[in-house]
């Protein structure tokens, strides 16, 4: 039987997406697809085609584009962003569509028309990294061009970028239009914002996810008592869980400046957790710290992790609102595991899951009945329907008892 060959080719591939895509699409829906589809057939499409390329394949609000020749697919993208910047002149900033895009240039593999690999990996990574209406392009794609287009490129340095094995170094590109430089989105808010992403699992055990999500969730719950500081709510931020999508990219959607991210690594009883924040206006990053610690620390890693934020961003807090900021369900670190699992089942909404929530939940209950300073772990109980609650015998710091769902108190 003869082995089947795969087809391989060079090809310069140029990625391209829309900034701020959701925040459009929830201001005006209608509005947004059809401004879109007439940007992608009476601008976008032509356009690649003039510079001898092809439409690979355009979903939701990006698309994949190939060249045979890199130079032709820069010159397609400063048309390109040139084009928008023009039909974007006197569209108010709220409404502005403008593309983020990559180009890179490496062997991919063609399969029915479509094309697969690190090269067209690349490039989406690339277009991750471009400011609103603006081009990033890998290095190779650098090096073939800068003597055959009129346009300048700003060394962004080596890039680490997701499931690529080494660094990929990347160069801004800016159109040469001057209304171009108009701002494609709203500016982010000149006070203290931040969004704390989903915490990645690098533990062994896939099934450790509830731990690393249950310090995401517990440092945005103390982050939401600070009243200097917004924080974006976990059912937003943990929308990006498993997605490859870069930081400026979330800071423009959710409209903060700063954004938290992080792993965990649980092993026995050993623990190590890697967190930083990064200010989504510079790249910079603010803060950045590795917790190498026994399992019985947790705690005390959450609260230094707490405080480094706080100091980062110079926010005063009183003695009155770092005892609320610290105040949580349990001090005994297996009761605290429980409730993680607990938690993670209860988070399905359902009947079959809120009842197998109840023994990871009655388990803490029976750990944290030996431990004299946690008085506050939750009892689920059934209300029917698939929006079951249950009651947390948790008093606030005014003594007033209040009912919280089984994750216990989410950001405000």
């Amino acid at each position: 039987m003869a082995e089947t060959r795969v087809q391989r080719r060079l090809a310069a591939i140029l990625a391209a997406d829309v900034a701020g895509f959701s925040r459009l699409m929830g201001a005006d829906e209608e509005g947004t697809l059809a401004a879109l589809t007439a940007h992608l057939t009476e601008l976008i499409e032509p356009c690649i085609a003039e510079h001898r390329g092809r439409v690979v394949k355009t979903a939701g609000d990006g698309l994949l584009a190939e060249f045979a020749s890199v130079v032709d697919a820069v010159r397609c993208a400063v048309a390109f962003q040139d084009g928008m910047a023009a039909r974007n002149a006197d569209v108010s900033v709220e409404r502005c569509i403008a593309f983020r895009i990559g180009i890179n240039l490496g062997d991919v593999i063609v399969q029915d028309k479509d094309v697969f690999g690190d090269g067209v990996n690349v490039a989406a990574r690339l277009e991750g990294l471009a400011a609103p209406g603006s081009i990033v392009v890998s290095g190779k794609v650098q090096d073939e061009v800068q003597d055959k287009v009129d346009i300048s490129f700003t060394d962004l340095g080596p890039q680490k970028v997701k499931n690529i094995a080494r660094p990929v170094p990347a160069f801004a590109a800016q159109s040469r239009s001057p209304v171009a430089q108009k701002d494609a989105v709203p500016h982010l808010p000149d006070t203290h914002s931040i969004a704390v992403l989903p915490f990645d699992n690098l533990s062994d055990d896939p099934g450790q996810d509830y731990f690393a999500d249950g310090l995401a969730e517990d440092l945005i719950t103390s982050l939401s008592k600070i009243s200097g500081l917004s924080t974006v709510a976990r059912n937003a931020s943990f929308a990006y869980k498993n997605k490859s999508v870069a930081v400026p990219k979330i800071a423009a959607e959710l409209g903060v400046r700063y954004v938290m991210e992080g792993s965990v690594r649980k092993a026995g009883n050993k623990v190590r957790i890697t967190s930083q924040m990064i200010d989504s206006r510079t790249g910079g990053h603010l803060w950045a710290e590795r917790y190498d610690r026994e399992i019985s620390d947790i705690f005390a890693v959450q609260d230094e992790v707490t405080q480094e934020i706080v100091s980062a961003l110079a926010l005063k807090l009183s003695a009155d609102e770092w005892t609320t900021v610290r105040a949580r369900q349990t001090e005994n670190p297996e009761a605290y595991d429980c409730i993680l699992r607990g938690r993670e089942k209860h988070r399905a909404y359902t009947r079959d899951a809120n009842a197998e929530s109840q023994s990871p939940f009655q388990a803490g209950n029976r750990a944290g009945s030996q431990d004299r300073g946690c008085p506050y772990l939750p009892r689920p109980r059934a209300c029917g329907g698939i929006r079951e609650r249950m009651v947390c015998a948790r008093r606030s710091p005014s003594g007033r008892r209040r009912e919280t769902c089984g994750h216990g108190a989410g950001a405000r």
